[in-house]
This record gives structure tokens, C-alpha cells and sequence, in this order.
């Protein structure tokens, strides 16, 4: 250690908020240099470098082969993708002095389908996955959490190439298993669940998510084994209701009731509500319509309503997940609560007594008039279903208004949060919700880069078909970030033997020559049988601040030769499970041995 290139901090870093960022960056594995950049030092690479190899196994495991793209890459490929457009803010965009554009990879789908389209034209080429671990970037407008969230970060990402969809099933299968083999040998209790495909496009979609509570994501799981993140969880839609013989909808006078809660009040009191009917008007019958503002990434800014029960909320990643079809073009977009001045271009919207009102003397949503705004609607919505609801005047409300009669809506939408007991849409049960992060997403791309890129092969009849893909991703810098989340205690790293930076940390504790010969000595031996050790052979450091550094580090094994060295033993503790031992010295490289062996 009087050589390792390390400083170690006491006291945690001002912009941390997580345990990972705050512990890395003490323990003195990574260093900031920027917003969401991070420089890897010895330590730190060494324990990155493990994690790769774990995943350089499990692929070579399946018949992957790893190649290895450049991060700056032309304009050309992307735009033929359309992702060029469809990043939008969050690509790295620059030109070269000729001025022309190139980005920073944030992924590589068209590199590998431009390879295999250069080098591969039959099927009897294919099946075929290629990887590679490359550094990613995307401008993240609020880079956070250390390594979790950055604006540069390495990626597995592997890439399979099929003839057909039963070949992608299976390229698909083997590298799910080989995920779940990745994440065990890491020591990472990963969740698989349902997703949705986002900007990369395709049909099934998972992610691996690490739960813990400072995780991005939010995910629900049935005990029966039904799990999903919440953006691809699915309503379970009630049956559509008779409406025949319903009452006419009625505008009644509701003053200063813009809120659900003050409408739900004032209900109760205007037209109260009989036993017989369901007592009492609460939240949920209601339909609040919520008015939010879309950047499309052309950079336009369009209005869209979203009809809901009165009782949810709206969930913004649900919606955004979820309302590509219905937009005028893909790929990433901006998704907030309309502003004022997004309002104010709306003179129609009376804000807080906005409602569909097809049917009613002020025509605006989903009509065919000058202010005719994306009418979307929550599944709860269907067809007889009766509400209470803005009449798009000013202290009105409609009662009775009724789906389907009064009416109508350009498109269903997944839209509203997802709360505990609500049912899995499997009939699995109630759900329960946690938070996860996101450590792997595997993909069933189809044939959309493919058809893009015009990657075509020769079939067994000799007919030109257009190649199946499959797209799966590991986050290695992330990976580390949340083995640091799940291996800490009070005092620092708990790091479990697969990725530690060392298999024992050797401690000199004393000022006599004789310790230090010991120490050295024992050092050499454990070398000698094949173990990685850090030797902390400080000459002029109390033994409190070695030790502190010992556990901060987090190497599973402590050996510590002091004191008693005058008795013929020497300290070994386990830093994971604080259980120590003296042993004697002339056992102990064995006993270290033994214990790494078998850990």
C-alpha cells in the first residue's frame, strides 16, 4: 500500500447521495470527473475487470463472440434507423472539422447489423451472436447516483441473428439463461420481470432488476410469480356495461370545486347519492382529465388529455412508455404536466373543469373542431361506465356522463400508477410494489434494424428473407455500483470473493522490524499459492487508520500480524462476517488458502 496509487477519504463526498457512490469514491475505486464521468483507478478497475470476465464466460458458455465497435461513430446508420431524430437530447452530437456529424454510441444495433450485413449472406451462416463490452454515453439531463446513472458507462451488449422467429426464440432463451447465470455467479438476487421495448422497438422485452430501495425502477410482483416493471403492467379491464335505459347526463352548478376532493365533497351535497345506488360519490367516480405536454423529437411540443378515475394518478413513465402509437412519430421524448403557457394556447381548456363533453354544448375533445386535442383514456374506462366529470365551463360538472354514449376517445392508454393489492393481470393474485435497479434488458428486436439496414440472407430455398435480431444488455459499470449497494456495513466494502479487488488484505500492525518480516513473509507465500493480496505495509500508520482502511476497502479476508506474533499467531478475521481468529503462523497461508478455496 506504500505504493498502490490510493487515498482513501474520511469523510463522503458532497454530491453523493447512495451508499455505492459515497463508498467507491471513499475506498478510492473511482474518482468524478465530471457530472455522471467517472475515472476507474487500480482498485476499482480490478474489481470491473472481474465482472467482465464473469460475463465474458457466460457468453462464450452460449457461442458468443466478442468484437468490439468504435464509441464515435458516422451519422449515416443512425439516420437510416431514424434514431438520429429519435434520441433526441440524449445523444452526444458533434462534427469533425470537415463538419461532418457523428455521435457518441449510447448503443450499437446498426454497427453489428451493417458487420453481419457485410460479411454474412446465407443462412447457413446464422444462427450467430456477437458481443462486446464498450463505453456508452448519453447525455442524461440529471446525471445521479454515482456509477447507477451517468453519462458515460459500460455495456455488454450482444446481438443474435436468426432466419426465423423460432431461431430468435431460442437465441433469445440462451442468452436469458445465460443472464441469470451471470447475475448468480455476481452474487446479485436479480428479478426478472415484463417490459416494455421502448425506443429500441420489438415485441417481448425483460429487464433484470436488483430490488433495493434506491432503484430507479418501480416493479410489481404477484406471490404466484407474476413480475413486471410497471410501465408493461396491464389493467385488468372491467366488462363493459348495458347502458340502456340510463338517465341523461346533467350539468349542475359545482362552484369552486377544481379539485377532486372539493368535487367529491360538493357531489355528496348537490345530488347526493343513494345506498341502493352505491352511497356516497367518492374519488373513484369521478373522471378527472389530465392535460399533459409531449416534446416530440423534432423538438415540437404537442398537447395531449388523458381521461382517468378520479381515485389514480397519473404515473409519467407509464405514459410514456406507452403513448408512442399514438404519436405523430418515434422515438424519445419529453413528457411533463402542460404548463400555463401551454394552456393559455388552449383558450377552451378551463383548467380544473375540463371534461370530454362530445355530447354537450362545448364541444373539445376528440371532436372535429379547430381545438380538437389526443383524447386518450385509462382501461378502467370502458364502454357504460358513468361519470362525474368537468363540463368545460367554469364551475360546472356533468353527472352521469356515460363512456360510450356521451363519449368517445381516440385510444387506450396504460396509464395510471399501479398501486399494492391492485390484481396481476395474469389472475395470479394481488400485486405488491418495489424498486429496483435495472441490471440487464434483453430484447426480441424482430426484423426492424434488419429492414432498415436491408440485412437480408439467402433461405434454404434460395429466396432473399430479411434477418430476425435479438438485442440483450448487461450495465458492467452498473453492475458494480450494485454489488457495492448489497455488500456494505457501517464501516465500509463488503466485497464477496468473485469480484474483490484482492483475496486478502495483509495488515502490519506495530513498529517492529519483526512484523513487518512476518508480514512480507506471509504476503510472498500467499502469492506464492495464487492469491491476489494488498500488503499494507505502511511503516508510519497508527494500526486504527490501517484497519479503517482494511474494512473500508472491503478485501473478504483480513490478515493482521501484530502482537501476537510474540505467541507464534497471527489475527484472520472475515470482513463479511466480522468473525475472527488467531491462528498460527506457519498454518495460516493454508488456512488462508482454504478459506478462499472454499468461500
Amino acid at each position: 500500500m506504500s505504493q498502490l496509487f490510493l487515498r482513501t477519504l474520511r469523510e463522503d463526498p458532497v454530491d453523493a447521495e447512495v451508499a455505492s457512490h459515497k463508498l467507491l469514491v471513499r475506498a478510492g475505486y473511482i474518482r468524478r470527473a465530471a457530472p455522471g464521468i467517472y475515472t476507474w483507478l487500480p482498485l476499482g478497475l480490478s474489481v470491473l475487470r472481474k465482472v467482465e470476465q464473469v460475463i465474458r464466460e457466460e457468453m462464450a458458455a452460449i457461442g458468443a463472440q466478442e468484437v468490439h465497435f468504435p464509441a464515435l461513430l458516422p451519422r449515416e446508420p443512425y439516420e437510416a434507423t431514424n434514431r438520429w431524430t429519435e434520441y433526441g437530447e440524449g445523444l452526444f452530437r458533434l462534427q469533425d472539422r470537415k463538419g461532418a456529424d457523428y455521435l457518441l454510441a449510447p448503443t450499437h444495433e446498426e454497427m453489428f447489423t451493417l458487420l453481419v450485413k457485410d460479411l454474412y449472406s446465407s443462412y447457413k451462416d446464422l444462427p450467430l451472436s456477437l458481443y462486446q463490452i464498450q463505453n456508452k454515453y448519453r447525455d442524461e439531463a440529471r446525471p445521479r447516483a454515482g456509477l447507477l446513472r451517468g453519462r458515460e458507462f459500460i455495456m455488454k451488449d450482444s446481438y443474435s441473428f436468426d432466419v426465423d422467429d423460432a431461431g430468435l426464440d431460442a437465441s433469445y432463451a440462451a442468452h436469458r439463461s445465460a443472464y441469470l447465470k451471470i447475475f448468480e455467479r455476481l452474487g446479485l438476487d436479480v428479478v426478472p420481470v415484463a417490459a416494455t421495448a421502448g425506443a429500441m422497438g420489438g415485441s417481448r422485452s425483460e429487464e433484470f432488476l436488483f430490488p433495493t430501495e434506491i432503484g430507479e425502477d418501480t416493479f410489481v410482483r404477484s406471490a404466484a410469480g407474476y413480475a413486471a416493471n410497471v410501465e408493461a403492467v396491464t389493467t385488468v379491464v372491467p366488462a363493459d356495461i348495458d347502458f340502456t335505459g340510463a338517465p341523461a347526463a346533467e350539468v349542475l352548478d359545482t362552484p369552486d370545486t377544481p379539485t377532486i376532493e372539493t368535487l367529491v365533497n360538493a357531489s355528496n351535497q348537490i345530488a347526493p347519492r343513494a345506498e341502493a345506488d352505491g352511497g356516497p360519490w367518492t374519488a373513484a367516480d369521478t373522471l378527472k382529465n389530465v392535460v399533459l405536454a409531449v416534446t416530440l423529437p423534432t423538438g415540437e411540443r404537442q398537447l395531449v388529455v388523458i381521461g382517468l378515475p378520479g381515485d389514480r394518478g397519473v404515473d409519467l413513465k407509464r405514459v410514456e412508455a406507452n403513448i408512442g402509437s399514438f404519436l405523430p412519430m418515434a422515438g424519445e421524448i419529453g413528457l411533463e404536466q402542460a404548463g400555463e403557457e401551454d394552456l393559455k394556447k388552449q383558450p377552451l381548456i378551463v383548467k380544473g373543469y375540463l371534461g370530454p363533453g362530445l355530447s354537450l354544448d362545448a364541444p373539445l375533445l376528440g371532436s372535429e373542431g379547430t381545438t380538437k386535442l389526443l383524447y386518450l383514456v385509462d382501461p378502467r374506462v370502458v364502454s357504460g361506465t358513468s361519470w362525474i366529470t368537468g363540463a368545460n365551463e367554469a364551475g360546472k360538472h356533468v353527472f352521469g356522463l356515460v363512456a360510450g354514449r356521451d363519449f368517445t376517445w381516440d385510444g387506450v392508454i396504460e396509464c395510471t400508477e399501479v398501486r399494492a393489492g391492485d390484481p396481476a393481470p395474469d389472475g395470479s393474485g394481488p400485486l405488491e410494489t418495489a424498486r429496483g435497479i435495472e441490471m440487464g434488458h434483453i430484447f426480441q428486436l424482430g426484423r426492424k434494424y434488419a429492414a432498415a439496414l436491408d440485412l437480408k440472407v439467402l433461405d434454404q430455398n434460395g429466396k432473399q428473407v430479411t434477418v430476425t435480431m435479438g438485442s440483450y444488455g448487461v450495465g458492467v459499470t452498473r453492475a458494480v455500483a450494485a454489488l457495492a449497494e448489497a455488500n456494505h456495513d457501517a464501516k465500509g466494502l463488503t466485497w464477496p470473493r468473485a469480484v474483490a479487488p484482492a483475496d486478502v488484505h495483509v495488515v502490519a500492525v506495530g513498529k517492529g522490524e519483526d512484523i513487518f518480516a512476518a508480514a512480507e513473509q506471509l504476503s510472498v507465500g500467499l502469492e506464492a499459492a495464487g492469491l491476489d493480496v494488498i500488503y499494507d505495509d505502511r511503516f508510519k500508520v497508527s494500526p486504527g487508520v490501517k484497519f479503517g482502511d482494511a474494512e473500508l476497502l472491503g478485501v473478504p479476508t483480513i490478515l493482521a500480524v501484530g502482537r501476537g506474533l510474540v505467541d507464534g499467531v497471527v489475527e484472520i478475521k472475515d470482513r463479511r462476517t466480522g468473525e475472527a481468529e488467531n491462528v498460527a503462523v506457519d498454518k495460516a497461508v493454508d488456512y488462508v488458502v482454504n478459506a478462499v478455496r472454499n468461500s
